[in-house]
């Protein structure tokens, strides 16, 4: 097994984000050394509110948030919590954190840590504007940056908010178009191409309750109100989690496979906005700037969350996910 990597995680807490740095912080493969919040599915302080009661559950408080953009770069400031709830966690209303609090200026400590070590990884789950600006302030601390994953973006898969665009892209288009032109090192885009196929479904999520009640009945509670959301809008029956397989990606990369491309994001705010373009037949004759996913292994993935997040083991792990996921049908 490799070394233990460092990660900041930046994000948007958010449903999917909060079982994302469950499986991080569950992960012996990962040190996460901080989570910095910014605005998206909830405003940047509900997002550190979430953090928190993440890491409470997780029994992790040692690791410290930080609090970062309160608005976009240009655009106006748009919420998810039609989707996420007006808290962000499907309106479950868990008592707050009152023992730590969130620290101030997320893009400080973004470069900061960097600069202690220049290797830390970098898992961008929410709109990319903490990570643009620290990118304007030095460009150069992220020469070194061992990994950076992002949770954003579509290839060939329909938009999220709008016909082409993903919302983190869309949420704030100046920054992702920012981060795509600046960042020193490849960008592992894993975009809603990928991220559609992981479902939670109604079976998944009795399965969790009945190996680990505590932490089922957790992800139940949050995942409700999306359950909702999903079948009204999608006809989806369970919920689409995309940040945890950027998490899971970290970890394993076998978990995606895909190709490297040249890719930008359309800034302007128009009918475009937020779109990711990957440039697949080599038109503007750019070097690469990111791998971008097409394909991934739901068995893999699943396996990896059941065993780190739930506790799940074998032979009820293998044999309920052959059924769960009708595998070899």
């Amino acid at each position: 097994m490799d070394a233990t990597r460092n990660v900041i995680i930046d994000c948007d807490p958010g449903i999917d984000d909060s079982l994302a740095l469950l499986l991080a912080l569950n992960a012996p493969e990962l040190n996460v050394v901080g989570i910095t919040t910014v605005c998206g599915n909830v405003p940047t302080h509900i997002g550190a509110e979430n953090a928190l009661k993440v890491l409470a559950l997780a029994d992790r408080l040692d690791v410290p948030v930080y609090l970062g953009a309160n608005r976009p770069l240009k655009v106006d400031y748009v919420s998810a919590q039609d989707t996420h709830g007006e808290d962000g966690l499907g309106n479950s209303h868990l008592p707050a954190v009152t023992t730590v609090h969130a620290g101030q200026d997320a893009v400080s400590f973004i470069l900061d840590t960097l600069d202690e070590d220049p290797t830390t990884s970098i898992l961008a789950l929410g709109p990319l504007t903490n990570i643009a600006e620290a990118l304007q302030r030095d460009t150069a601390a992220f020469a070194a940056v061992d990994q950076f994953v992002l949770m954003g973006g579509n290839y060939k898969s329909h938009g999220n908010c709008s016909p082409v665009a993903e919302y983190n892209f869309w949420c704030d288009p100046d920054a992702a178009k920012m981060v795509f032109d600046l960042m020193p090192v490849p960008i592992h885009m894993v975009g809603l191409d990928v991220t559609r196929q992981i479902v939670l479904t109604p079976s998944l999520l009795e399965y969790m309750k009945d190996i680990n009640p505590e932490m089922g009945s957790f992800i139940e509670k949050i995942t409700r109100f999306y359950f909702d959301f999903h079948w009204q809008y999608e006809r989806v029956i369970g919920c689409v989690i995309n940040d945890p397989l950027a998490v899971a990606y970290l970890i394993d990369p076998t978990i995606l496979t895909g190709f490297e491309a040249y890719t930008t994001v359309v800034a302007t705010d128009d009918v475009a906005r937020g779109e990711s373009m990957v440039d697949d037949h080599h038109f503007w004759h750019r070097s690469p700037n990111s791998f971008v996913s097409t394909d991934v292994n739901v068995e893999a993935f699943w396996r990896l969350f059941l065993t780190q997040v739930l506790g799940a083991t074998e032979p009820d792990l293998t044999t309920t996910l052959h059924q769960l996921l009708a595998v070899g049908a």
